[in-house]
């Protein structure tokens, strides 16, 4: 028996009658099937758009290359979602044929612009792991793909980060414990991060993808902190038996929760849609110096709505007086600064860990 206490993104209960029936016959379908919903985020069929995903050495500008490259081969971008961590850079983004808006099938022009991104994504002499390729066909859940390319991938092994930026910040970093509760023969992961929306399917959807079974778990929300313990067991039904498999799944859950951390200042874009839009606003981003750590792009009926996490190039906080200027060139109604992490408050430091269930297997 699950229980989930949820709230919407204002904080706020649910009381969209649309959102509450489409959670019900969600989780009630046996068959896999997703009933349709408005604004249904990251389920996109493949028939209607071609799913093209990424992966390279994340630098400066990237995006901006991609982009340009999917503008001078007549695609455009209707949907999109980007990943950076540990520098590495991933993305699954949904295209269209310019002129007649469907989803491109011809392999030869495919073929063409497979090899345009491998030569991008390559620029960075990334030759061996930079990788284009199409989704599979059917319906694609982006977030959940973009989970499994960048654990593909191994963006959870350890690289120097740049000093004095503010991802160097320890403070901030999640803190994961993988322990043992041997009287059951589980495996005990207790985790404290900073809370974010989404943080537990990030969580569970790498468990899962690293063949593990979640059995028990609670997870406990505060004003700015997470906290997530789960009790789980290997596919075959083993706890993890070895020091390097723990290892691993420490490193691999920090990943996921840091993935999507909300890094940087974040940038909205509310515009009628047109062609070579992203393009536009990528270079005018470049050629500022600012550097794209996580991006959503979308677009419906006709106007398109991006969201854009930045740092300048080594990391650190913008400079507002560049920010100021961007508007300015794209236009102070168009692009609206909405959040900024570096003006928030640091979780406060807790104690060590205790389990959550506390006595829960004692009884």
């Amino acid at each position: 028996m699950d229980v989930f206490n949820v709230i919407d993104r204002e904080g706020k209960k649910i009381r969209d009658e649309e959102v509450i029936n489409y959670i019900q016959k969600t989780l009630a379908n046996d068959d896999g099937s997703v009933p349709s919903l408005r604004g249904s985020v990251g389920l996109v069929p493949s028939v209607e758009s071609t799913s093209i995903e990424l992966t390279g050495t994340d630098r400066p500008g990237l995006l901006s290359e991609v982009c340009a490259v999917l503008t001078d081969l007549h695609c455009n971008v209707v949907n999109a979602e980007i990943w950076t961590h540990n520098a590495r850079a991933a993305a699954v983004v949904h295209v269209t044929d310019y002129t007649t808006g469907c989803a491109i099938e011809d392999r030869t022009r495919l073929a063409i612009i497979k090899e345009m991104l491998c030569n991008v994504l390559k620029g960075n002499n990334d030759l061996k792991t930079a990788k284009m390729s199409l989704s599979p066909p059917g319906i694609t859940h982006r977030e959940r793909r973009l989970h499994q390319i960048m654990f593909a991938d191994r963006d959870y092994d350890k690289v120097e980060r740049h000093k004095g930026s503010s991802v160097d910040d320890k403070s901030s970093r999640p803190h994961v414990i993988v322990s043992d509760c041997a009287e059951r023969d589980y495996t005990v992961i207790t985790m404290r991060s900073r809370d974010r929306p989404k943080l537990l399917f990030d969580i569970v959807c790498t468990l899962t993808d690293m063949q593990y079974v979640v059995f028990h778990g609670v997870v406990h929300t505060g004003r700015k902190e997470a906290y997530q313990e789960y009790y789980i067991r290997h596919v075959d039904g083993f706890p993890i038996c070895s020091e390097a498999e723990r290892e691993r799944v420490m490193q691999c859950l920090e990943a996921a929760i840091e993935r999507r951390a909300y890094e940087g200042l974040e940038l909205e874009l509310c515009t009628e849609d047109r062609f070579g839009l992203l393009s536009d606003i990528t270079r005018i981003f470049r050629e500022n110096s600012l550097c794209i750590r996580r991006a959503e792009i979308s677009t419906k009926g006709g106007k398109a709505r991006d969201t854009f996490y930045v740092t300048d190039v080594t990391g650190n906080p913008v400079d507002p007086k560049i920010v100021d200027s961007i508007r300015r060139q794209i236009g102070l109604g168009i692009l609206h600064v909405k959040w900024n992490s570096s003006s928030s408050e640091k979780p406060q430091n807790e104690r060590t860990f205790s389990y959550l269930f506390g006595s829960f297997f004692k009884a």
